[in-house]
């Protein structure tokens, strides 16, 4: 099966159309336009300028745009010159999220944000409070001024003789 650049190449012949006429049409560079149909894809800084050109090029000489990107991807793929930002990714929980959150404008996020907040405050505030509320509130005290005598028993103590 011939390549991308072939095909290219094949039908433009086929059509009998001059590179320059192309280049007049499409206004893509000679050069680009000879890498393209050698396959020569390293002259590109991005692939989506390839892809760009190679749906130009194609769409101009009445081919199967769709096979032929499809064919390009493939061929990108097998050279390692895929953008990673062109082929899909695995989309996470995260991103998932970030993507719903990206949707709101920020009158929305500000107060919703804040009502977070003051719930989250409130909860701890309750938490601390139903931890304490069962607990004796002496514990942790020490000892006190009063000492409580040792022989305590049903008299009073008797004050100390001078």
């Amino acid at each position: 099966m011939p390549s991308v650049g072939q095909q290219l190449r094949q039908a433009r012949e086929a059509q009998k159309m001059d590179l320059h006429e192309i280049v007049d049409i499409t206004k893509i560079r000679a050069d680009h336009l000879r890498a393209l149909e050698e396959g020569n894809y390293s002259v590109f800084s991005a692939p989506v300028y390839i892809r760009g050109f190679v749906r130009s090029y194609a769409t101009l000489l009445k081919l199967d745009t769709a096979q032929i990107l499809e064919e390009l991807g493939h061929e990108l793929a097998d050279s390692g010159q895929v953008d990673p930002s062109l082929a899909p990714s695995s989309r996470s929980l995260l991103d998932s999220a970030m993507f719903q959150l990206s949707k709101f404008s920020r009158r929305m996020v500000w107060p919703a944000v804040g009502i977070g907040a003051v719930l989250l405050v409130v909860l701890g505030c309750y938490l601390v409070w139903s931890h304490n509320r069962n607990q004796d509130p002496t514990v942790g005290l020490g000892e006190g001024l009063y000492q409580v005598p040792a022989n305590s028993g049903d008299t009073l103590p008797l004050p100390a003789s001078r």
